[in-house]
């Protein structure tokens, strides 16, 4: 029988990406075809086995340069990328980003399909700041605009361990440290978990503390990793401006917390983001944008999701948008709950159906742990990664590549791009000499004084004279 052959644009409304990813899938050799003059023909048997082993992203994608030789007005460096997020966020204001910077598999597998033109590296320990430069198509006296990154928060949060900088993920986010000072951009954002805010330089653990041990060292002491990020980057010449933001407050569907550390090289402090949005509807702004604005003109069939096990359904099916555990007949409590009844704290995540009127809370990476769990308003199943990427604010034909788990855990990870695109305009406005728009004592967040002016008042003998005195003693 003959081989039959399928067209390159075929093969990618097929396999659902773009004629670019189909052409490296041929170099690769994952799928197979024959190259006829400067075209492809793609043999249609192995399009079909690709389809069947579930587009597996055991499909190494190699580090590559870009693959673009213009250089736009506006250039931007992105490191721990994940999906992009942020990214898109700054693209929709005219920032271009020309590298991305992931380890992950399938996150890489992402950028590869979405951005297959962008630069794309892995792990940032393996690569000098002349090698990003050369990888981004930058000759030593290109300016960067913008650096941008998310280092893996773990190593902060307060849902784990909270190794902070003694943890590898932490030494990693000290490297992005340096290769900031080091390829000097005009401006550098990091964003972080709320927990950065008072993370120790150094962790001494729990069970090492009180009266039988000695007194934490300055090392030890609140906030010592953020004071210390700090510092560096001050004594690079930067100037720093920080605070938590709730991404709600900016256009988002969805209520995140975040820091957001914005420097500049001008040495000039860069103001406070500039709300789109208030809970309340402060200073005449719009209210929070609504889990139902997100999902609107959503298609309801053909979504992707995990199913929440049998024993749960049973409860889910007595609620109602927007109520939760709490919400059903009270002796069924204990029952439902199990051991985690007896738990301290307000267990507001178990059972929990989404209301439509509100903001969606915190994506987390899976929708369906039973502490943290994300129902759909009336459907009985948890939500689906299409839902997540609406919340997240991805364009529909935003490829997330992967399993479902490893979408879900991608999009989860993401900064909305809403959040992005305020950063955006805040570091527009100040290349412009523009004055944005201030809302005195606006609540960005549910907490109070997380501001870097507030915060360093609050650090008492962490004066920022002191920060010098800091080491790091890393075990």
């Amino acid at each position: 029988m003959a081989t039959q052959y399928l067209s390159v644009k075929e093969t990618s409304e097929i396999l659902n990406c773009s004629e670019q990813y189909v052409r490296q899938l041929l170099r690769y050799g994952e799928i197979s075809g024959e190259r006829i003059s400067s075209r492809w023909i793609v043999a249609s048997e192995s399009v079909q086995n690709y389809r069947i082993k579930g587009e597996d992203v055991s499909l190494k994608v190699p580090d590559h340069g870009r693959r673009s030789f213009s250089k736009p007005e506006l250039k931007a460096l992105s490191f721990f990328s994940g999906c992009m997020g942020l990214d898109l966020g700054l693209e929709k204001e005219g920032i271009q980003v020309l590298l991305a910077c992931e380890i992950d598999a399938a996150a890489r597998k992402t950028i590869e399909i979405n951005r297959p033109d962008m630069a794309l590296i892995g792990d940032i320990r393996d690569y000098s700041a002349t090698e990003i430069r050369e990888k981004a198509g930058l000759s030593s006296t290109d300016e960067i605009d913008v650096i941008v990154g998310g280092p893996p928060c773990q190593a902060f949060s307060s849902a784990g361990k909270r190794q902070g900088f003694n943890d590898e993920r932490g030494n990693v986010f000290l490297t992005f440290i340096d290769l900031i000072t080091e390829l000097k951009p005009r401006f550098a954002v990091i964003e972080n978990v709320r927990g950065l805010l008072s993370a120790p330089l150094k962790h001494r653990p729990h069970e090492m503390r009180g009266k039988n041990f000695p007194p934490l060292s300055q090392d030890e002491q609140r906030g010592g990793a953020l004071l210390f990020i700090t510092q560096r980057l001050r004594e690079a010449g930067y100037s720093i401006s920080f605070n938590l933001y709730n991404a709600a407050n900016f256009g988002s569907p969805q209520q995140r917390e975040r820091v957001v550390i914005a420097c500049s090289r001008d040495g000039e402090k860069l103001p406070y983001l500039t709300p789109t949005h208030s809970e309340k509807g402060l200073y005449g702004l719009p209210t929070w944008k609504s889990l139902r604005e997100a999902l609107e003109g959503l298609p309801k069939d053909g979504h992707h999701f995990v199913k929440f096990p049998e024993k749960r359904l049973k409860y889910y099916r007595l609620l109602k948008p927007g109520q939760y555990w709490r919400d059903l007949p009270e002796e069924l409590h204990q029952e439902a709950l199990g051991a985690s009844y007896h738990a301290g704290g307000g267990k507001t995540g178990f059972y929990r159906r989404l209301a439509w009127d509100k903001p969606a809370p915190t994506l987390v990476t899976h929708p369906a742990m039973p502490a943290t769990d994300l129902a759909h308003p009336e459907e009985d199943r948890p939500l689906s990664i299409e839902e997540y990427k609406r919340i997240q604010e991805f364009p529909d034909d935003w490829i997330i590549a992967g399993t479902l788990l490893e979408q879900y855990r991608q999009v989860g990870n993401a900064v909305p791009c809403s959040l992005g695109r305020a950063i955006a305009r805040m570091l527009l406005s100040h290349l412009r000499g523009e004055q944005l728009i201030t809302y005195p004592d606006f609540p960005y967040s549910r907490y109070h004084k997380t501001d870097d002016v507030s915060w360093m008042k609050n650090m008492g003998c962490f004066e920022e004279s002191s920060a010098k005195q800091l080491s790091l003693n890393l075990v």
